[in-house]
């Protein structure tokens, strides 16, 4: 057990190293952009929306990773029922959504502050993600369950055999893991000259930070015993690379969000614009899910 414990260990240290490798490789080879100035914020200035909602979601995710790290860590889950899940979940992601309805300037003068609810960019990214995660949660989870047999064994009030409590959980890690894939993306995308090679350094980051990302994801909760995997080995293996599809798609889509949202000659997204952007990348996330889940010959259930 142990000897197969450290076999993953060093597979998993090889993958990454040589993820690091190639995208380390592919940026040395860039052309460096003339005039533009390198960034990972946004521009505070052209961007100001953007600029205020990704500084929220910047401070405030040192604030959840801490007090869920000490539910972790202490085991504090132990003492926790159905509800209990229910209101601690759904406390952790309130701050992410009411703050476009009680706090619209975040504390960065955001001109969401002069407009419509509705037409907020924070309320709109924080949609975006919102819809994105049920549909991940309601449809995803059961790939998970067919494929890498994972189960949840918590309890909990649930909806198509997936805890509610996880869609809330899941809306607060996927606005931290969107925030630094933004970040990636500008950075190269302002520092580098545009043509093929910044494309490949583009996509090779892409792939890269997804496998990280969910990688990280399963070790960081392997500790919490009711989220659990057939097989764990395979899980951090194979299954980064499973989840990690997710990000594929939902990383650039939502580096491109509402791009016009802060020019004034420009029309932004509508609400439902959002909703009908997130459901249609959900469903090509969907969709490469079943490829994947077709091609290893394994039965889907759903519900049961």
């Amino acid at each position: 057990m142990a000897s197969q414990a450290q076999d993953v260990a060093v597979t998993m240290a090889i993958v990454l190293a040589t993820m690091v490798a190639v995208v380390g490789g592919i940026s040395a080879l860039q052309t460096p952009s003339k005039g533009a100035a390198s960034r990972f914020l946004p521009d505070r200035t052209t961007e100001p929306s953007r600029y205020a909602y990704e500084m929220f979601v910047m401070i405030y995710t040192p604030i959840w990773i801490f007090v869920f790290g000490i539910v972790v860590v202490f085991q504090l889950y132990e003492d926790f029922d159905a509800w209990m899940y229910i209101k601690f979940c759904g406390g952790m992601m309130m701050p992410l959504l009411l703050q476009p309805i009680v706090y619209p300037s975040a504390g960065f003068d955001s001109p969401d502050q002069a407009r419509p609810l509705l037409e907020r960019y924070s309320f709109k990214a924080n949609l975006w993600i919102l819809v994105y995660s049920f549909i991940g949660n309601y449809w995803y989870t059961h790939y998970f369950y067919s494929v890498l047999k994972a189960s949840y064994s918590m309890p909990s009030h649930r909806l198509n055999n997936v805890p509610i409590a996880m869609i809330f959980a899941t809306h607060f890690y996927f606005s931290t893991y969107h925030f630094f894939s933004n970040a990636i993306l500008r950075k190269i995308t302002t520092t580098y000259a545009a043509g093929a090679m910044r494309t490949v350094l583009f996509c090779s980051a892409i792939l890269a930070f997804s496998y990280f990302t969910a990688f990280m994801e399963t070790l960081t909760i392997s500790s919490y015993p009711y989220y659990a995997f057939e097989d764990r080995d395979m899980a951090y293996t194979v299954g980064s690379a499973f989840y990690g599809i997710y990000f594929l798609v939902s990383f650039p889509a939502f580096f491109a969000f509402d791009p016009n949202v802060d020019d004034p000659k420009q029309t932004s997204m509508t609400v439902w614009e959002v909703i009908v952007s997130s459901c249609g990348y959900g469903m090509m996330i969907l969709n490469l899910l079943d490829f994947v889940r077709l091609y290893l010959d394994i039965p889907l259930t759903v519900g049961a």
